[in-house]
């Protein structure tokens, strides 16, 4: 398993990895390490990838799997059940395990180093929009000014279009993210 482990300044009591598609059972064209049920994988590949996951990683417990679908939904670890509907998953107490699948999106960690919770955050171009971020940081309930953040591999400029509806819809919200977006060539 190939895992991408953060270089960020977060306290040590916070253990943080993104995966890569190295080193699970999944056949094409799921190849090899999807941990995502919702795609049509076979679900017993799966369950195999998260347990190896889990080991890999040295787990206290299996992640707390959510339902993404590009929202602004946060929810708590400690509340919430396996499947439930988010795209941000909070942690206030040790030994939780919040994780977010993306592809293209882009995966965020949050870290609250003064009151020990963590967040991940699936950060779809939807949910980015909609305030997914804002949800996330919200439910950390803490001063912005002790959140740490880490934004994780996503696809890049040159590989994903987006049409002038998309673009416009970011540029009302904060017209200064027009230096975000690039013309077509």
């Amino acid at each position: 398993m190939n895992l991408i482990i953060p270089k960020w300044p977060a306290p040590n009591w916070v253990h943080a990895a993104v995966t890569t598609r190295d080193g699970g059972v999944s056949c094409a064209p799921y190849t090899s390490l999807n941990l995502g049920l919702h795609v049509g994988d076979d679900p017993q590949a799966v369950a195999i990838n998260r347990a190896r996951l889990v080991t890999a990683l040295n787990l206290p417990k299996e992640p707390l799997w959510l339902q993404q679908v590009h929202g602004c939904d946060t929810v708590y670890a400690e509340d919430s059940k396996d499947g439930c509907t988010a795209d941000a998953i909070v942690a206030t107490e040790p030994g939780s395990v919040c994780a977010v699948l993306t592809a293209d999106c882009l995966p965020i960690l949050l870290c609250d180093q003064k009151n020990k919770r963590v967040g991940a955050v699936h950060g779809g171009w939807r949910g980015l929009l909609n305030g997914i971020l804002e949800s996330a940081i919200t439910a950390l309930d803490t001063p912005a000014i002790d959140i740490l953040a880490w934004l994780g591999p996503a696809i890049g400029p040159n590989a994903f279009e987006v049409g002038s509806e998309v673009r416009n819809a970011f540029l009302q919200q904060s017209p200064e993210l027009s230096a975000a977006f690039a013309p077509s060539p």
